[in-house]
């Protein structure tokens, strides 16, 4: 259970990073009144994110395996940490759209329409709460294990040994 807990810790330390995220979102505008830029500024939360799993595998080269690590260890711990963020990501979608912006989903239809963007049909079908919890989970997954797969390259270490 050790070999998967740091894993875990980090993916809640993930999940933690998109709510602040949200709220940073909300409380600058980009839910109301800078919607139109709001996919442009929800790009950036790639930066931290790529940050969490470089800090996620250096914790477990370090304080797991002691110093070196291959890549595939590099990879399996950001996997593993990737499907901990898969699994919390329907409650992380769940709180950010119930509690923390409750008016995002008619603020992204409004947008969407008005802007001609979308037809209302359209707009419903897509900004909902069952669809962002489906869409998130896949996306981090997927976005998650090509991260992973990227990072291991950098974080791998070779044992040195002393003759």
């Amino acid at each position: 259970m050790r070999s998967i807990a740091l894993e875990f810790k980090w993916a809640i330390y993930f999940t933690l990073m998109m709510l602040a995220w949200v709220l940073a979102e909300k409380f600058l505008g980009f839910y109301s009144t800078r919607i139109a830029q709001h996919n442009t500024v929800t790009f950036f939360v790639a930066i931290p994110s790529i940050l969490l799993y470089v800090l996620e595998m250096r914790n477990k080269r370090e304080d797991y395996y002691g110093g070196p690590m291959t890549y595939l260890q590099g990879l399996r711990s950001g996997v593993v940490m990737t499907l901990f963020v898969a699994i919390l990501t329907p409650l992380s979608q769940y709180l950010i759209h119930n509690y923390l912006s409750p008016e995002f989903f008619s603020n992204m239809i409004d947008y969407n329409v008005s802007s001609g963007k979308m037809k209302l049909a359209e707009a419903e079908a897509y900004f909902n709460l069952d669809n962002f919890m489906l869409e998130s989970t896949i996306f981090s997954a997927v976005v998650g294990i090509v991260t992973a797969a990227i990072v291991a390259i950098f974080m791998k270490r070779k044992v040195v040994s002393v003759s």
